[in-house]
């Protein structure tokens, strides 16, 4: 097992080397002095790595504890990679990052003025109450609430081309049948 001494006294050298820990974990100690955290492990006869993040800001405690939990799944069948890359897309499905990427997509080709307002009114109007819903959660009801609140203060236009927004970006979103109210 790697002390934080030892750790901390790892001197960067021409080309990348490993300190192991043990049980699959090891330091790879970067030309440029950064100390990255891997987990090695074999899954189907291939030999897979898992990043654990970057020392000091991950201890050497974390790191053995991931590493723990990552054989731990593989005692059960499961891809610690692809558990944590199935986790990180869940994530960026929220309906705050689809909204988004689909401004990101297709705002270069409106009008500066436009896009600002539609922009604006997403994050004004829409994202503080769907923005970290996954996607594929929204119900109609959730979305109809959500443009009540709109409607309730008199902006009744407003409300709805909020409407017209959030079907553009349900129905830019490939994993989805568009929601309808």
């Amino acid at each position: 097992m790697l002390t934080d001494a030892a750790i901390r006294n790892a001197k960067p050298r021409e080309k990348p080397y490993k300190l192991s820990d043990g049980l699959g974990l090891f330091m790879l100690v970067n030309p440029n002095g950064s100390r990255w955290w891997r987990f090695k492990f074999r899954l189907d006869g291939k030999e897979k790595l898992l990043s654990f993040g970057v020392y000091p800001d991950t201890s050497a405690k974390t790191a053995r504890e991931q590493r723990d939990t990552a054989r731990k799944q593989l005692a059960q069948g499961i891809d610690p990679s692809a558990k944590r890359l199935a986790e990180k897309l869940a994530q960026s499905d929220s309906f705050e990052a689809v909204a988004h990427e689909w401004f990101a997509k297709f705002s270069p080709k409106w009008a500066p003025s436009n896009a600002s307002k539609i922009l604006r009114q997403l994050e004004k109007d829409v994202l503080p109450w769907l923005g970290d819903k996954p996607i594929t959660k929204i119900t109609p009801p959730m979305l109809l609430a959500c443009l009540r609140r709109i409607e309730d203060r008199g902006a009744v236009e407003s409300a709805h081309r909020a409407h017209q927004a959030c079907g553009r970006i349900f129905r830019g979103y490939h994993g989805l049948s568009v929601v309808r109210i």
